[in-house]
């Protein structure tokens, strides 16, 4: 597998990640007694796991001098 192919798989797979804890913490707060420290916990997750897409995507797009 090329560089490329492995950087956009390695992406997709954070994308999913992040949409993944997006729904777990949706649900967690919908409970009554949602556990808040479970919930910043994953937050922070979903944070850094931003970062690294944000990381990724600016490896994959060329860099382009106006």
């Amino acid at each position: 597998m090329t560089e490329l192919a492995e950087l956009e798989a390695e992406l997709a797979r954070l994308k999913q990640e992040h949409r993944d804890l997006d729904m777990a913490i949706d649900a967690l707060e919908s409970m009554v007694a949602g556990d808040q420290l479970q919930v910043q916990r994953l937050k922070k997750r979903k944070l850094s796991l931003k970062d690294q897409i944000i990381r990724l995507e600016d490896q994959l797009t060329p860099d382009i001098i106006a």
